[in-house]
């Protein structure tokens, strides 16, 4: 059984390995009907209309070669976005059509880089805000969805680049006022936050290491909220919770295969703060190429609580390659040496999922500004901390 297991993930592991480059992106077609403007309606259950103000109404075609297409249409946080859509795809390869819901998985999808890695592919899509940080939703034949932050709405298909279907998706996009007639608070940029202070950072190591206690990665930023909390802004933001070690990792690559979806949860190595390994670990990447490279971080809950709010403290990179590790001579992730991209990115996510209130920057005393991580790679930074205050769980949905 123990056998079985590993060959099955080392078979998934790869699959990841073999991958080198990313597909290029398809060229778009958007057909812009009439636009009818201004009136009223939203939905929760596919039945009720929302009781916000109808702002637009505009028709789109999707041809089946679309990848991203930008609506043109700027959406404001609370806003209902109800779209409908009709119409069908057929793919080369496909027995049958498909319908904006999309084809059911299967297992080659394992060798697919969908955009939106939980629908099948030639789904209808969408996406609300900077196209390099927003998570995308499942549109389908139908949704309702509340924009969490103001951004550009785009539309699209879920498929890869070169597989493209032939074959018309017609879209129906409405967009209503919030139902209170009060958008819902958004992230504030701050100077400061209360406990935010020199005497904190006293108490924060400024960098982890790892078991053997070389310094490596340095603490970049720093979370304000319950653990509920912090694990929601994350999923939100379409972040992956890492697992801890390779045995998760061989049942984990293994139940992924079985459930024909893509395996992101790619241990990464434990690091150590506060005298232990992270209690978390987060990661953005695309299915096949996660084990060249990702955005992924630790998080360490602190020992102490600042105004009475847990305090998560975490280090962030971006794995770009592989290089020697200069401690035993084998083979290491390669982290992108401008570490505040890393912590610009974090921060650009996290709050593209209108969970996080407050955000602010903090420059400690005798700031960190050039290092090398555990493995001997070079690092660079400005020094500043970003902070992120995070709404609780029950109040947002």
């Amino acid at each position: 059984m123990v056998r079985f297991l590993r060959n099955a993930f080392f078979l998934k592991l790869g699959f990841l390995l073999v991958s080198t480059g990313w597909p290029d992106p398809a060229l778009a077609q958007l057909v812009r009907e009439a636009a009818p403007a201004q009136q009223t309606t939203t939905q929760r259950d596919n039945s009720k209309s929302p009781s916000g103000k109808k702002r637009l109404s505009q028709e789109f075609q999707l041809t089946g070669d679309a990848s991203w297409v930008d609506t043109g249409i700027d959406v404001q946080a609370g806003e209902h976005v109800v779209i409908t859509a009709t119409g069908k795809l057929r793919y080369s390869d496909a027995k049958q059509d498909n319908s904006p819901d999309g084809l059911a998985r299967g297992f080659r999808d394992l060798l697919r880089v969908l955009p939106y890695n939980d629908a099948g592919r030639g789904a209808l899509i969408g996406r609300i805000g900077d196209k390099d940080v927003a998570q995308p939703f499942l549109v389908g034949a139908h949704c309702d969805q509340v924009a969490p932050i103001a951004g550009r709405l785009a539309l699209g298909i879920n498929q890869e680049g070169q597989d493209t279907g032939t074959g018309t998706y017609v879209v129906r996009l409405e967009v209503y006022a919030p139902e209170d007639g009060k958008p819902p608070a958004v992230a504030k940029q701050v100077s400061s936050m209360p406990g935010i202070d020199n005497a904190l950072f006293a108490k924060i190591p400024r960098r982890v290491n790892d078991k053997d206690g070389h310094p490596g990665d340095m603490v970049n930023f720093l979370i304000l909220g319950s653990q509920s909390a912090m694990e929601q802004v994350f999923k939100a933001a379409g972040w992956v919770k890492v697992d801890a070690d390779v045995k998760d990792a061989v049942l984990h690559g293994l139940i992924e295969s079985i459930s024909k979806e893509s395996y992101l949860n790619m241990p990464m190595s434990q690091l150590y703060l506060f005298g232990r390994p992270q209690d978390c670990g987060w990661a953005h990447a695309e299915p096949l190429y996660v084990a060249k490279s990702r955005n992924h971080l630790r998080i360490w809950k602190a020992p102490f609580r600042v105004n009475g709010e847990a305090l998560w403290v975490g280090a962030a990179t971006h794995d770009i390659g592989l290089e020697r590790d200069q401690r035993n001579n084998g083979i290491t992730h390669k982290i992108d040496p401008d570490i505040d991209l890393e912590r610009d990115y974090v921060e650009k996510t996290l709050a593209s999922t209108g969970l996080v209130t407050e955000i602010s920057h903090f420059l400690p005393d005798n700031p960190l500004k050039e290092a090398k991580t555990a493995t001997g790679g070079n690092f660079h930074s400005n020094g500043q901390v970003l902070v992120l205050k995070i709404a609780e769980a029950e109040t947002k949905s």
